[in-house]
Formats: structure tokens, C-alpha cells, sequence
């Protein structure tokens, strides 16, 4: 048996505006079904919880 997928969960629990928490990045619906989802599904929500993270953080180029 493998080892489930950790849950990214960083206890800050509160869904934005855009069902997304700001604490994980994952929307409402992925928090509630993670426990049925598989580890290739698991892995799928971590990849789309990357890229909202990235998408989310903002950037200002620094000038030497």
C-alpha cells in the first residue's frame, strides 16, 4: 500500500471571494473531497494549488 498524499492544508481556513482558501489554495470542493480522492487525484489538486499560489502572489522586480 503507498503512502496517501499529505493534505496541504496549513490550519488557515477561510475561503475568499473565489471559493478559494487562503490558506492551501484549494477551492471548497477539493477540501471537502479530499479524503476520496486518489493519490493521482491528490497530486492533480497540488499541481492546480501550485500554480494558484503562483498566480496569486505578486511580484515587483527589484533594480540593482
Amino acid at each position: 500500500m503507498t503512502t496517501p498524499v499529505r493534505s496541504p492544508c496549513v490550519s488557515i481556513c477561510a475561503l475568499d471571494e473565489n471559493d478559494l482558501c487562503v490558506g492551501c489554495y484549494r477551492t471548497g470542493e477539493e477540501i471537502t473531497r479530499w479524503g476520496a480522492y486518489s493519490n493521482d487525484e491528490r497530486r492533480q489538486v497540488l499541481q492546480k494549488v501550485g500554480e494558484r499560489e503562483r498566480s496569486a502572489m505578486n511580484f515587483i522586480p527589484v533594480n540593482d
